[in-house]
């Protein structure tokens, strides 16, 4: 069943303009009230900072009411708390309403099924056909009802602090933290504090328009000045929804979620704890999947994005993953990628073994990887074009197997991703450099 709206994650775009408006959530609502709660039920809706939140709030509110499904309000949680509330609260779903690392003038809403993960693409299928319909607004005494539950993010909060081990808590611990002026603003900043590290925060005053700018793990120098200034012990960085976590050594050093993939899996491996392979995907950096071999650990690429990333992880019987960006799937501790719980389960690395950020990040050594867009005159499937491939199999050759080619076209433009890895930066970036130039003239 194909999907017009629902990308891999959720429905997304710039406020304002299809299908980011009043109207559409209005009848996203509607839609999926029917898909999900067909007899009526319960969802959580929360969402992050971003201005154009509380109407999409609102819309999604009165949609959902009309459609006979109660609501409840939680309003700014990371959208992993809202994955984790949603179980709790035994609600049918959950909606989080949050453009993730994108800039405030954008803004999307995404699902959560009653167990905490997201909805399948047959479900999301089902939703989209039922936009066509008109909105649905039930006779009064079948309406939904709609109650605040914002004091309940404490809730999330004692999950997040009860992923660390027992006996590991963070006193005499300086951590600087940047939650992006996002989501998790409130609730990362209070669960660090109370388990007793002295918190440096930035990123964390809100005012609707400032979410990611300048800040967060997509903009981390600030982070990095910050760190080596107040000679913290670590810094951590979090996304506008907080599912996403880069770190800061103590040296102003960014490590990147590659790298604490590899911290994790690490520490996970020696104490007995981790089960199946590990999960990357085709962009994972050639260096964790060497350092995690040394180890004897089995190493598996998925296709970008966390959902791929979880399906491997549930067929091959796995509960850690990853992607580069810091997106991390712990499934041992909850059911999605949380920022703040993977950062609390690096820390606990750090407390137990007594080794700084650095030490523990420096065993895997990041391969060199240039990464060009190539803008294209029409998207195409490059391993379909003979010319390209020829391409590919020289640098391929030259590389010798101590490096990568990855080729792939972007789902939403005409934009081929032109990906090459290797041990030494200057060849590497030339030989990107040369299947960019074949790539740009494939397709007249």
């Amino acid at each position: 069943m194909s999907r017009q709206y629902f990308g891999t994650d959720g429905v997304r775009g710039r406020v304002g303009e299809d299908p980011m408006t009043v109207d559409f959530a209005l009848r996203l609502a509607s839609a999926a009230g029917r898909v999900l709660a067909p007899e009526g039920g319960t969802v959580l809706i929360g969402k992050d900072t971003r201005l154009s939140g509380y109407m999409f709030e609102s819309a999604l509110e009165a949609g959902f009411v009309a459609a006979g499904v109660n609501v409840m309000l939680i309003g700014p949680l990371p959208t992993p708390g809202i994955a984790y509330m949603a179980r709790r609260f035994e609600c049918d779903f959950g909606v989080v309403i949050s453009a993730s690392h994108n800039p405030y003038d954008d803004n999307g809403i995404k699902f959560f099924d009653g167990s905490g993960g997201k909805l399948s693409d047959e479900l999301e299928a089902r939703i989209e056909a039922e936009l066509a319909r008109p909105v649905l607004t039930r006779s009064s005494r079948n309406l939904g009802k709609a109650v605040r539950v914002d004091r309940s993010r404490v809730h999330y909060q004692e999950f997040c602090a009860a992923t660390l081990p027992d006996g590991v808590e963070l006193s005499g611990v300086k951590i600087v933290i940047d939650c992006a002026n996002g989501a998790a603003y409130k609730v990362a900043p209070r669960v660090l504090a109370d388990l007793g590290a002295e918190i440096v925060p930035i990123g964390c005053s809100p005012n609707g328009r400032n979410i990611n700018d300048g800040c967060g793990s997509l903009h981390p120098e600030l982070l990095q000045l910050t760190v080596a200034g107040v000679r913290a012990h670590v810094g951590l960085a979090l996304d506008g929804d907080g599912d996403r976590l880069v770190m800061v050594d103590h040296l102003g050093r960014i490590v990147d979620g590659d790298q604490l993939l590899y911290i994790i899996a690490r520490a996970r491996h020696e104490a007995g704890q981790l089960q199946g392979p590990v999960v990357g995907t085709v962009m994972s950096n050639l260096g964790l999947q060497i350092a995690l071999r040394e180890l004897g650990i089995e190493f598996r690429r998925a296709p970008v994005g966390d959902r791929y990333v979880l399906s491997m992880l549930r067929d091959s019987g796995g509960v850690l993953g990853g992607e580069t960006s810091g997106h991390i799937l712990c499934l041992d501790k909850t059911t999605t990628g949380d920022g703040l719980v993977s950062a609390l389960q690096v820390l606990a690395v750090m407390r137990q073994s007594g080794r700084s950020l650095a030490e523990l990040a420096a065993p895997m050594r990041r391969f060199p990887q240039v990464l060009l867009n190539v803008q294209v005159a029409k998207r195409f499937d490059p391993a379909g074009v003979p010319a390209v491939c020829e391409a590919v199999e020289r640098v391929e050759q030259r590389l010798g197997g101590q490096g990568r080619v990855v080729l792939r076209a972007s789902g939403t433009e005409a934009v081929i991703r032109v990906m090459v890895e290797g041990r030494d930066e200057g060849p590497t970036r030339a030989a990107a450099a040369e299947l960019a130039e074949v790539v740009r003239g494939a397709v007249r």
